[in-house]
């Protein structure tokens, strides 16, 4: 598979948090961006937002050369709405699927903002948790990540970086933050990084939910078995 390309229609999905987003880029610019609300109990508007970026564009959804999706960490519902839409459209069009941390999308976002450095971006994991990616700004305003995604305990958050070098997410910020966002797959140009390189599998490839479903756990106790895995992220 061909590596990432923002000259060909791509479009791209992002749903980690209360606040999704769909956008759309055209030989190589930002053709539109939909924000739409997520979240338990909500219809789901990130279908409709997709067709309308596609048709006031004047698109088929077959002329995509590739789709992005928002992997996570995050809500579990809203990931799989996002995951399901982007492998459905990816098969259905014969385009490849590309998977880029949610995380780093929030870097990309926050960019703006920042100067350059090195900075942990973190999001509310529950328990008492967070999850975190280190990320480094260019001095040309891209992002990319610089370790590996984790989670921990919240109480680690200050020995893991000072507040001037953190991003929150938006919809989970600890504590007096100086920088919050909402990730938004409009500065998905900015994020950098291996998730670009080669297209995920579509038998394959599942978002990453940081930690298994409170469903999943409890049928699990219940049942005395596991489930088949899911993927989350190491302590």
């Amino acid at each position: 598979m061909p590596s990432l390309s923002f000259t060909a229609p791509l479009l791209a999905i992002e749903a980690s948090t209360a606040v999704g987003s769909v956008a759309l880029w055209l030989d190589g610019g930002l053709a539109g961006v939909e924000v739409v609300p997520m979240g338990v109990g909500r219809e789901d508007r990130l279908f409709p937002a997709m067709q309308h970026l596609l048709a006031s564009n004047g698109l088929s959804p077959r002329v995509l050369q590739g789709v992005v999706c928002g992997e996570g960490p995050g809500s579990f519902t809203s990931l799989r709405i996002a995951a399901s839409l982007a492998k459905g459209l990816a098969h259905g069009t014969g385009c490849a699927l590309y998977a880029v941390p949610s995380l780093l999308v929030a870097a990309a976002t926050a960019s703006p903002s920042l100067a350059p450095g090195r900075y942990l971006v973190h999001a509310d994991a529950l328990r008492g948790e967070r999850y975190v990616l280190p990320v480094e700004r260019s001095a040309e305003g891209s992002v990319s990540p610089s370790g590996p995604l984790a989670r921990i305990p919240a109480s680690q958050l200050e020995a893991a970086g000072t507040a001037a070098g953190r991003v929150a997410v938006c919809a989970s910020p600890f504590g007096d933050e100086p920088c919050i966002v909402e990730p938004s797959v409009g500065d998905l140009a900015g994020a950098q990084g291996r998730w670009r390189d080669e297209a995920v599998s579509l038998e394959g490839w599942e978002p990453i939910y940081g930690r298994l479903a409170e469903a999943q756990v409890k049928w699990e106790e219940s049942h005395g078995k596991p489930l088949p895995d899911s993927p989350v992220v190491s302590s």
